[in-house]
């Protein structure tokens, strides 16, 4: 059975823990709302590109790419953008789960953040590329992932490529998703899906070369909002980790307290009954 100075080492232990996690909670929440804020904001950006393309391909319907060639089998380059640090619950344990329904015989992987770099490596899986990226992705940092992975479609080592990453869609949820990054969505399929009416557009030199360009913008923009939306999820999944580690914290001090003091007034009570029972003794 402890002792009341063991107690009051565990609850001195546990006060120095719950003041580191709260002020992880505060810096977190901090760069939560920053991150939240940017891939919010970013996707009305994103979908404004893809109009854009669908646009831009109604003035060229014979156009084709490389990055627009839909290939059967082979094999397939998977991106994991996991987090550079740890202590955000469930996240990433979540997201590597998703990893193990692809065949590590037929996928190459890259890694985005030191933890799924790690986790690659432990697993023995073939990691091909590894990159970071900042708490505000810059397009640098995008346009890297972005160009690593269409070597890899255009010279043919994979069919195609896939993005792994946990979707931000409120500060208590975030979700492990899967977006498909190349080959390129057709933006001729999407065009034929919309309805109403469409401005009209003059390109020079050619639609074809506009939208050639456009291509490699818009997948270099894809990547940085899903690298965006895996940092609003990181932040936010670490915020609500640290609040409740707080949360534990206190409520575990609560315990001990009361268990401190019940202990302490038993052995006040104690020592009165020993002093009652001597005077007694002594007549």
């Amino acid at each position: 059975m402890p002792s009341t100075r063991d107690i009051r080492r565990r609850i001195k232990s546990v006060k120095g823990t719950a003041q580191i996690t709260k002020a992880m909670q505060m810096v977190a929440s901090s760069k939560m709302r920053k991150a939240q804020q940017a891939a919010l904001q970013g996707r009305p950006f994103a979908a404004l590109a893809r109009e854009l393309m669908d646009h831009a391909v109604l003035g060229a319907p014979d156009f084709t790419h490389p990055l627009l060639e839909v290939r059967e089998g082979g094999r397939t380059a998977l991106i994991v953008v996991g987090t550079d640090k740890g202590l955000c619950g469930a996240l990433n344990a979540n997201l590597f789960r998703e990893v193990g329904r692809y065949d590590p015989a037929r996928t190459v992987f890259l890694a985005v953040g030191k933890k799924a770099a790690q986790f690659l490596a432990r697993t023995r899986r073939n990691l091909v590329a590894e990159f970071t990226y900042a708490d505000t992705p810059t397009y640098g940092q995008s346009q890297a992932i972005a160009t690593a992975a269409a070597e890899l479609f255009l010279k043919g080592e994979v069919n195609q490529v896939e993005v792994l990453y946990t979707r931000f869609i409120n500060t208590l949820s975030q979700k492990p998703d899967v977006h498909r990054l190349l080959p390129m969505v057709d933006p001729a399929e999407r065009a034929a899906a919309r309805t109403g009416a469409r401005p009209e557009y003059l390109f020079e030199p050619s639609a074809a070369e506009v939208i050639g360009t456009l291509l490699t913008y818009e997948l270099t923009f894809q990547v940085g909002q899903l690298l965006l939306e895996a940092r609003a999820s990181e932040h936010s999944a670490r915020m609500v980790a640290m609040k409740n580690a707080t949360e534990n914290a206190q409520q575990l001090i609560k315990d001990l307290t009361l268990e401190y003091n019940k202990m302490r007034q038993a052995n006040i009570t104690k020592e009165l009954l020993e002093i009652a029972t001597a005077q007694m003794a002594l007549g």
